[in-house]
């Protein structure tokens, strides 16, 4: 797959319909453009409520909302982008360097999220004026 362009957007999945259900994949390097080092869920959100922004300093994600819908916003220092994932056929490549906070979680969802780091501490940045200064370095 070629790399995909750096900048946060939404990646159709594939689905299978059947009349049992559908089912969609992911595929690392194909249908996400990193090889995949973590996988999270994010769950029991109480509905409304969002979870607290941070961005990486090299760590990309992949979010996509297995059940129920939420918005993802993102901001690169300038301008901010809400993208709301609600379908699990897609989801969202949020390149590094980007600030995301998840909000407005609907009753039950469910985010999984695929990262292209294993966790590390120093490559989260939790306050967005460091932020900001890391995006002017």
């Amino acid at each position: 797959m070629d790399r995909l362009i750096d900048t946060p957007h939404i990646v159709e999945l594939p689905k299978m319909p059947d009349a049992r259900g559908n089912l969609s994949f992911i595929e690392q390097c194909r249908h996400v453009p990193f090889r995949i080092q973590r996988v999270y869920w994010i769950y029991d959100v109480p509905g409304g409520e969002g979870r607290c922004g941070h961005a990486y300093r090299t760590g990309e994600e992949f979010i996509v909302a297995l059940s129920g819908s939420f918005d993802v916003k993102v901001d690169d220092g300038v301008a901010e982008t809400v993208f709301t994932l609600n379908r699990s056929y897609r989801g969202l490549y949020v390149p590094a360097g980007y600030w995301r906070t998840i909000d407005d979680f609907s009753t039950n969802s469910v985010a999984m999220v695929l990262s292209s780091t294993a966790y590390d501490e120093d490559d989260y940045i939790r306050d967005y004026n460091q932020y900001l200064k890391f995006r002017d370095e």
